[in-house]
């Protein structure tokens, strides 16, 4: 058992399988007493079950460690106020609350139905607030706290994913809206960007190049929970993290600007946007491009 975590009580959904489960395991070998959160549903989000949950907590206890199962839908207010009402019940506080929790649901956007967006959006954008609503106000009152949410590169796009990626991006801006409206409150906020190998990445149609497993993602977790990462004032910030691979992701900026004389017209944006503002290049379409090219022309795209 290490120290990193010692004394803190911190909440993890999606807990009971992948990157979840690595990350309660991480932190409960820190010292941390732990609530386990898994609704215990497929890929897919289907067939519940609260059993995955209970058998993480059975892991750390027999480890040494302290927690307890919440098979709560974290989609719900409910189910995301009763993870943090369990912890303080339980152990009296919350010091981080990490949101693992998500689902996929495939499908090119042209073809995606209600039935398809809006569990993935719910799962992850709002099952990630629902956490961070509860626990904020507690960690206001206390003066620290960390929240942890996972969003994924896919937030720059994806092809058949726009449900998966829409969420993404929304805890992305949810993240660093936290770590605004909570920096006074001695409350940090960040997000997690993981390449791992996990019953989600197995479906992915590609090889990745850099690629890690679970532990590596729950070694990065446990340093941004820590005091360590505290005192360096790390707080609404995005980390990749791919095996030996770890990366900070830009801050959005403006890139280029321009200024005309006198209102906008149509014609005269025509003429001065194209030359003078321009465009930022999309790598990913860049990418399909290639492969495009690569494909009709049957040999391989350069990597």
């Amino acid at each position: 058992m290490g120290n990193f975590l010692a004394g803190k009580v911190i909440a993890v959904t999606g807990a009971g399988r992948g990157i979840g489960r690595a990350v309660a395991l991480a932190a409960a070998a820190e010292g941390a007493r732990v609530v386990v959160n898994d609704y215990g549903v497929s890929v897919e989000g289907a067939e519940p079950t609260s059993s995955v949950a209970d058998t993480v907590v059975k892991e750390i206890e027999a480890a040494g460690g302290e927690a307890v199962a919440v098979a709560d839908d974290i989609s719900t207010m409910a189910g995301g106020q009763h993870v943090v009402d369990t912890a303080l019940a339980s152990y009296g506080r919350i010091d981080g609350v990490v949101c693992v929790a998500g689902i996929l649901r495939e499908r090119m956007l042209f073809n995606m139905s209600e039935q398809e967006w809006d569990p993935v959006v719910a799962t992850h954008l709002k099952g990630t607030f629902t956490l961070f609503r509860a626990a904020s106000a507690v960690m206001r009152r206390q003066g620290s706290g960390t929240l942890i949410g996972f969003t994924s590169g896919n937030h720059q796009g994806s092809v058949a994913q726009a449900n998966y990626s829409a969420a993404k991006g929304g805890i992305i801006s949810l993240v660093r809206s936290a770590a605004l409206g909570l920096h006074k409150y001695g409350v940090t906020a960040n997000a997690v960007a993981p390449v791992a190998r996990t019953r989600m990445s197995a479906n992915v149609p590609m090889e990745l190049k850099e690629i890690g497993e679970p532990e590596d993602v729950a070694a990065l977790v446990v340093y941004l929970l820590s005091d360590r990462a505290r005192e360096e004032r790390i707080t609404g910030q995005v980390y990749t993290i791919a095996g030996p691979k770890i990366a900070v992701w830009a801050q959005p900026r403006e890139l280029r600007a321009g200024y005309a004389e006198g209102a906008w017209t149509p014609e005269k944006i025509a003429d001065f946007l194209p030359g003078t503002v321009g465009v930022d290049p999309m790598p990913l379409l860049e990418q399909l491009e290639a492969m495009a090219r690569a494909a009709a022309e049957k040999t391989r795209p350069n990597a």
